[in-house]
């Protein structure tokens, strides 16, 4: 299996994908957008949405993850206290890393983490039912209001093929914004 190598933009936080990702996505959702509107605030911190509000995704199983370097530098952002996701920062750089759901088998790992001409082609929109106004995004993927059928499979896939596990990603403390 291809392992790809990314990094925060500082570099000292390095991590590796293996294999080929479960799906690559652009999140519409009212907490994607809020949490990037904050956390784009962090000093030095990069924009997280596009020109139309979606936050970039590429998601893969959290065994083929793998954090090489600067593991010191993560930090978890909540939207709010007991929030069921957490989003994860790089926080030399303030680089977001990841989002992940609670017990869940997966990362979301942020588009911005891929070197330029190397990000996972997009497959999907997806919560675009919160957008104000959904017909400014373009018809190239599938634009869903929601999570689709399709998106649930590929994820019980991949936990079935990961033994129903679902492993855990520590992470040394959190940040406010």
């Amino acid at each position: 299996m291809p392992t790809l190598p990314l990094a925060c933009a500082c570099g000292r936080l390095n991590l590796s994908v293996r294999g080929t990702p479960i799906t690559s996505v652009e999140c519409h959702c009212d907490s994607c957008r809020a949490a990037a509107a904050r956390l784009e605030k962090l000093p030095c911190a990069r924009p997280m949405l596009d020109p139309r509000g979606g936050t970039r995704f590429v998601l893969y199983r959290k065994d083929r993850v793998q954090f090489t370097a600067g593991t010191d530098q993560l930090k978890e952002f909540r939207l709010s206290t007991g929030a069921a996701t957490r989003r994860v920062v790089a926080t030399c750089c303030n680089t977001p890393v990841f989002l992940e759901f609670e017990s869940g088998h997966w990362l979301s790992l942020y588009g911005g983490l891929w070197p330029d001409g190397t990000l996972p082609p997009l497959e999907m929109r997806t919560m675009t039912g919160d957008l104000p106004d959904a017909s400014v995004l373009p018809s190239d993927v599938p634009n869903l209001k929601r999570q689709s059928g399709v998106f649930f499979a590929k994820l019980l896939k991949a936990w079935i093929a990961m033994g129903f596990r679902s492993p855990r990603i520590a992470v040394g403390g959190e940040i406010r914004a």
